[in-house]
């Protein structure tokens, strides 16, 4: 492990919506995370950005060790942003209690909204139920963070409501692009958007010193899957009678202050809590006709 603390940030720190405003309602289960994750940043910055939209009234929780489904059935959805490991080698984790798993299970397949948001998906690959809730999960030496800090998504499915007039592509920054994830059989699930796993990006001079030259050497990159074919970034799915918006992105506070990330956030969130969404795209986001 390099010597490493993630930064401090100075952010405005939301306040409470009016009562009187009938938000919905909207909890973020925190608390633990990987060692190069802000997640009290961003958890400050997410609630500031989805309570800025005027739909949103969000609280964070950074103790959910012993959930319980009461606790949940206050809030219309329920925002995961939570790892189990400090460090992904890490043999140990901190995993809640059997109750609270089920707690949540309970809340989405009856009905509640939730959004599996990025190091979600960096643990419970050994809880079978969990990852049927989230659709995917990164195994270790199955899938990838790609070298790529900063890189483009397309918008793959522009049908759907959280996607419908959404410009195709869309770039990010700083960010962490997860590859070859591993797939519940379990999950169905409707994939909004991709990112491409490109080989070149492997190449030492452009991925950097932590990609050993020979295990990512062209002759190895030809055996591992996913390689230059589109990757699953942003998907939906159903769990029970609960709708599940699942987003690979969103590694920092910094990262997630881009149009299309807040845009696709925001609406992913409005449509896992009601199955519609009425939040507008910010000006980079939203689609525009192309010359032909």
């Amino acid at each position: 492990m390099s010597p490493y603390a993630p930064p401090e940030t100075v952010q405005r720190v939301a306040t409470p919506a009016n009562p009187k405003d009938a938000r919905l309602k909207v909890l973020i289960i925190s608390g633990q995370n990987s060692y190069e994750h802000d997640w009290t940043g961003v958890n400050n910055r997410l609630r500031t950005q989805l309570k800025d939209t005027g739909r949103f009234d969000v609280r964070v929780t950074e103790d959910f060790d012993d959930g319980t489904l009461a606790m949940l059935k206050k809030y219309d959805v329920v925002v995961l942003n939570y790892s189990s490991r400090w460090n992904y080698g890490d043999k140990d984790q901190h995993i809640w209690s059997e109750g609270a798993f089920k707690a949540l299970y309970t809340y989405v397949a009856e009905g509640g909204g939730l959004v599996a948001y990025h190091s979600s998906f960096t643990w419970g690959r050994d809880i079978p139920e969990y990852r049927r809730l989230i659709g995917a999960v990164m195994v270790p030496g199955v899938s990838r963070r790609s070298p790529p800090d900063a890189f483009s998504i397309e918008i793959v499915d522009r049908e759907h409501p959280i996607t419908e007039g959404l410009r195709r592509y869309h770039w990010n920054f700083m960010e962490d692009k997860y590859t070859n994830m591993v797939f519940d059989p379990a999950a169905t699930v409707r994939v909004l958007a991709t990112a491409i796993d490109d080989p070149a990006d492997y190449d030492p001079e452009r991925a950097g010193p932590k990609y050993d030259p020979k295990a990512y050497a062209p002759e190895q990159l030809k055996k591992m899957d996913g390689m230059g074919k589109p990757n699953p970034q942003i998907w939906v799915q159903d769990y029970g009678k609960g709708r599940v918006f699942s987003i690979t992105l969103g590694h920092g506070p910094d990262t997630i202050q881009y149009d299309g990330f807040k845009t696709l956030f925001a609406r992913g969130t409005e449509w896992a809590a009601t199955g519609k969404v009425t939040i507008k795209p910010y000006d980079k986001a939203a689609g525009f006709a192309v010359a032909k």
